[in-house]
């Protein structure tokens, strides 16, 4: 019994996303394309620094968000460049000016997600460049201030003008969200749906609000999903009373 609540813990209780196959081979494929082309330039331009350094590791996630969840707040590019930059140079001057390794890798991170929420650029792996700063080698401590404004800079600006090239290839996906909806809003909008309250943008601003976490999606796709469902739920309504 033990063993069984645990299994469904981790794996049958897990919701997986409801996302076609065609889109999970785009997103995947996407992904490819930008570090490939990434680590090529990189290759190319050649700073004088390895391969391995010149590469950051939060790169990867960065990827990950602007081509699986590029319509999340998270991926867009404000956020993906100030929060890599910002937690970059944090980094480096914990770095530089706290000797204790233990408190400036624990200073980083708290002063990076803090700026972070400051500046309206909430970006996860922007805490991983920021340790980067400080657990890179004494080849990334050696070039200081450089590790912001060429090593980061360059693989950030990259990563940023392939997801808006790619993800506007897309015709599904919206990138930057630039605050707007689904076209289904539009078709929404014309029709006189009854017996539903029709909820704005403030309502979900409100509601997000009452929440005491961070919610990983906009106002805007939040009154789409609704729109959506108010009008399964009249079909179904309909077909019930046909029946």
């Amino acid at each position: 019994m033990i063993l069984k609540k645990f299994f469904n813990l981790f794996w049958v209780d897990y919701q997986s996303t409801h996302i076609p196959m065609k889109d999970k081979v785009i997103s995947s494929m996407a992904a490819f394309l930008t570090i490939l082309i990434l680590v090529e330039e990189i290759k190319f331009m050649s700073l004088g620094i390895s391969l391995n350094h010149l590469i950051v590791a939060s790169m990867g996630a960065t990827t990950f968000l602007v081509f699986v969840a590029p319509h999340s707040p998270l991926a867009q590019p404000w956020p993906i460049i100030g929060g890599h930059l910002i937690s970059a140079a944090i980094g480096v001057a914990c770095a530089l000016w706290i000797d204790n390794v233990p408190l400036s890798a624990a200073m980083a991170v708290s002063l990076s997600i803090m700026a972070m929420y400051w500046l309206r650029c909430l970006h996860p792996p922007g805490t991983a460049t920021t340790l980067t700063a400080i657990f890179g080698g004494a080849e990334i401590h050696a070039i200081g201030w450089q590790f912001c404004y060429e090593i980061v800079a360059i693989n950030v600006i990259t990563i940023v003008l392939l997801a808006l090239l790619i993800n506007n290839l897309i015709p599904s996906r919206r990138y930057p969200l630039l605050h707007s909806h689904h076209p289904h809003h539009d078709e929404f909008s014309q029709v006189n749906h009854q017996y539903y309250p029709k909820l704005k943008e403030d309502d979900f601003i409100w509601a997000l609000s009452q929440m005491e976490d961070f919610i990983d999606i906009s106002e805007e796709d939040l009154v789409d999903l609704y729109e959506f469902a108010v009008e399964r739920a009249l079909s179904q309504k309909n077909v019930s009373e046909k029946t």
